[in-house]
């Protein structure tokens, strides 16, 4: 399936350890499924070929909201689409939204804000041009 504007997406099942007492997916989880499309995400964007500059960035997240529309429950196919959506001096807003993979319904829309740091000084750092090319090229 596909979403527009966004270049990729990645599916898993929920599992049973991953439903509370009302038999749907615990509110904590989105987050997890958000990072579980972001890791998926940065291994098919392959900015480790940029070396150093990329692999040695440290971008910590400082804001994440998540907006549920309607509950997954056990053994759904949850489809994780993912894009930049915003790109700051130092900044960087990820979104991923969480779809039924099987009838495409939006069941969360998860904003993820991370800033790049200085790892010395722990202060934000304007993004590499090299990085900021990168991410403006994967599109969305």
């Amino acid at each position: 399936m596909s979403r527009p504007g966004f270049p990729f997406s990645t599916r898993f099942r929920v599992r049973y350890s991953e439903i509370d007492g009302q038999k749907i997916v615990f509110n904590s989880r989105y987050l997890e499924y958000a990072d579980v499309g972001l890791t998926e995400f940065w291994r098919w964007a392959d900015l480790a070929r940029l070396g150093p500059i990329w692999m040695e960035a440290e971008f910590n997240v400082v804001r994440a909201q998540v907006e549920y529309k309607r509950p997954f429950r056990f053994d759904d196919l949850v489809e994780v689409f993912v894009r930049v959506e915003r790109l700051g001096n130092s900044s960087m807003t990820m979104r991923a939204d969480l779809c039924h993979a099987e009838t495409g319904e939006l069941h969360a829309e998860v904003e993820m804000i991370s800033v790049h740091l200085d790892l010395e000084t722990r202060r934000p750092q304007p993004i590499p041009e090299t990085v900021r090319a990168a991410l403006l090229a994967i599109g969305g």
